[in-house]
């Protein structure tokens, strides 16, 4: 009698094995024609939600599968129990799994409605970062919640539990003191969100370093240094240390490019200059420009051109290209009129350019 029984629980076995293979066939198939069929549609999201529900709601359906299969040939088996529970697990790790694509697609549709690529971009990257931001918490509460759902499945997890709630003991005084940092970082990751000092793709200085916010976390912050570095910061930091954020409120930002000239260049000459550097220039927005002489010494004056620009890359480009046009300008036309220091060396003098 137990050799049969073995015998027909084995075959329930085997069918189920064979059952689930044939299906994942089918699957497969399935989802390859879904696939070519999103691809014609105009819009983007059927095809990144079959992309993203794939993995997720096949798991969900073997575990129907193993379910009824359990319930309908291995009830005889000494393991029924435990694959009941393991069963049961997947479950919920599928159900876990799934509600996490759920935050993704949204976040996706949302992200799609922001267009960060215009100029004037500023709203955009606020939702952004604040998408970005509530989009990390509900993943952080969906694993949290289903990972403690899973242990309370197992009755001596559910007694730990109890035990680490009711307890009020050195282990947990040392817990809590482990964890402030952790929670402080993750409450501070809120309050960025909330408050946004900085957002994604602000540019900032932070200890020393020119670039832009690449990423958010509820941990840290990447910022993308201009020579390609990436530099990771503590998320608390943007709320704890003073920075520079040359974006907080508006791109615009001015910028200036100083000259060291002899007392005989004519500053009019670069007055009349300038504006050809700048006519039709597509890094200058056309608010600002001067030239100013704002320090003088016995050597030499100092020259200033201020000069604006819709964000700070163009602003840099900017500069750089108005130096050495007028340095090329004052080379060309002025070429006595770089500073100059004279030496006295034993009544001999000698000129030498600054």
């Amino acid at each position: 009698m137990d050799s049969t029984v073995n015998t027909i629980n084995f075959s329930a076995i085997f069918l189920m094995v064979v059952v689930i293979v044939v299906f994942l066939f089918v699957y497969m198939f399935v989802y390859k024609r879904l696939k070519v069929y999103t691809q014609k549609t105009e819009n983007k999201w059927d095809d990144f939600m079959l992309k993203i529900f794939k993995i997720p709601f096949l798991w969900l359906l073997v575990w129907i599968m193993i379910k009824s299969f359990a319930h309908l040939f291995l009830k005889d088996l000494i393991i029924f129990k435990h694959l009941i529970h393991a069963n049961n697990i997947v479950l919920i790790l599928s159900f876990g799994w799934i509600l996490m694509k759920f935050v993704q697609l949204g976040a996706y549709l949302l992200n799609k409605r922001l267009d960060v690529n215009v100029s004037d971009n500023l709203n955009a990257r606020r939702r952004l970062t604040q998408l970005t931001v509530f989009q990390n918490i509900a993943d952080t509460v969906i694993v949290i919640v289903t990972i403690s759902v899973v242990l309370m499945t197992f009755d001596g997890a559910r007694t730990i539990g109890k035990s680490l709630l009711t307890s009020a003991g050195i282990a947990g005084i040392i817990i809590g003191f482990a964890a402030q940092k952790s929670i402080g970082m993750f409450l501070a990751g809120i309050q960025i969100a909330i408050t946004q000092p900085i957002s994604l793709d602000d540019v900032v200085i932070v200890e020393g370093e020119w670039g832009r916010i690449e990423e958010i976390t509820l941990t840290y912050v990447v910022v993308k240094i201009w020579d390609e570095r990436r530099l990771m910061l503590p998320v608390n930091y943007f709320l704890e240390k003073p920075f520079q954020n040359w974006t907080r409120t508006s791109a615009n930002i001015m910028g200036t490019v100083f000259f060291y000239v002899g007392y005989d260049l004519p500053v009019q000459a670069i007055r009349d200059f300038v504006p050809e550097i700048l006519k039709d220039n597509p890094n200058w927005d056309g608010r600002v420009f001067n030239v100013q002489i704002t320090n003088t010494n016995e050597l030499y004056k100092e020259m200033r051109i201020l000069v604006s620009s819709s964000d700070a890359s163009k602003n840099w480009d900017l500069r750089t290209e108005v130096r050495e046009k007028v340095i090329d300008f004052i080379q060309a036309s002025y070429p006595d009129c770089f500073a100059k220091v004279r030496l006295n060396q034993n009544n001999d003098f000698r000129t030498k350019v600054v």
